[in-house]
């Protein structure tokens, strides 16, 4: 592991690292906040999904979540979107597509199956390798994430209930199968098929019986992608008649920015800890 910067805040280390990933085939970045409560004990783990054309380094630098997360006691880890490098496949034109735009699934056609392995690398090595360098409580696990990321952290948590105790999101793309942003990356991600798209689409999931116990979703009613894009109402109507409880806060005025993220930090961070005691 290389360190690539460490900064004390609120009485923790802010950190970034890198390491070389055998999921994506290429060096990756992730950021973890640790709070003093580390130094003498192991303490719970939240993993922060990032959106559509963000790094680590978004939600590090505009997301306001050290604080809180001192206070609390929890450490907060941030990946990366997508894999990076030379050698990995992009579309420079497209922002919905490669670098910056991984979907959090793994792709199984060319080119993009040799390195967007996100989903392995995100619920796989990323945490075996953070539990060997870190001073993680990996029996008490939250996801959440913004956009993409939030779609990202609905489906990894439908999918891995025994493992996640709390989930929330930031305006997600709960239904990507049918969202005008994510058609086209899922097609060139994982082929024709729609059929495969229904393991990395929180609608699909639910629809295919698969149960989480609870989400948080806040949603700006002033972000430009609400009706095309992010919908939470279909997620709201797929889990009708199911198990799943839902908490929906739609947000005057907010949009799909940092300033939204930051304003609910707070929020998301107590709504895990709570669910991580």
């Amino acid at each position: 592991m290389k360190v690539l910067s460490q900064n004390t805040a609120f009485g923790g280390m802010q950190g970034v690292y890198s390491h070389g990933s055998l999921a994506c085939k290429t060096e990756m970045t992730f950021a973890v906040y640790v709070p003093p409560q580390a130094l003498t004990m192991p303490c719970p783990v939240v993993w922060y999904l990032s959106g559509l054309t963000c790094t680590h380094a978004n939600v590090m630098e505009k997301g306001e979540y050290r604080r809180m997360a001192s206070e609390l006691g929890l450490i907060v880890v941030c990946p990366d979107t997508s894999p990076r490098g030379n050698d990995v496949p992009d579309e420079l034109t497209n922002w919905q597509m490669g670098k910056g735009a991984g979907f959090y699934l793994d792709a199984t056609q060319t080119p993009w199956a040799d390195h967007y392995q996100m989903y392995s690398y995100v619920t796989e090595e990323l945490p075996a390798f953070l539990s060997q360098h870190f001073r993680v409580d990996m029996g008490r696990q939250g996801i959440f994430g913004h956009s993409m990321g939030g779609h990202g952290a609905m489906t990894i948590a439908l999918k891995h209930p025994d493992r996640f105790k709390s989930c929330s999101a930031f305006a997600p793309i709960v239904q990507p199968s049918t969202a005008d942003w994510s058609i086209g990356a899922f097609e060139k991600y994982l082929g024709a098929d729609t059929a495969a798209w229904r393991a990395y689409d929180a609608c699909a999931l639910v629809e295919d019986g698969a149960r989480f116990p609870e989400f948080l979703i806040d949603q700006g009613k002033a972000d430009g992608f609400l009706e095309t894009g992010l919908r939470p109402w279909l997620f709201e109507d797929v889990i009708e008649g199911t198990e799943i409880g839902l908490t929906l806060r739609m947000h005057e005025r907010y949009d799909h920015s940092y300033y939204f993220i930051s304003s609910f930090m707070d929020d998301h961070l107590k709504w895990h800890a709570n669910r991580l005691a």
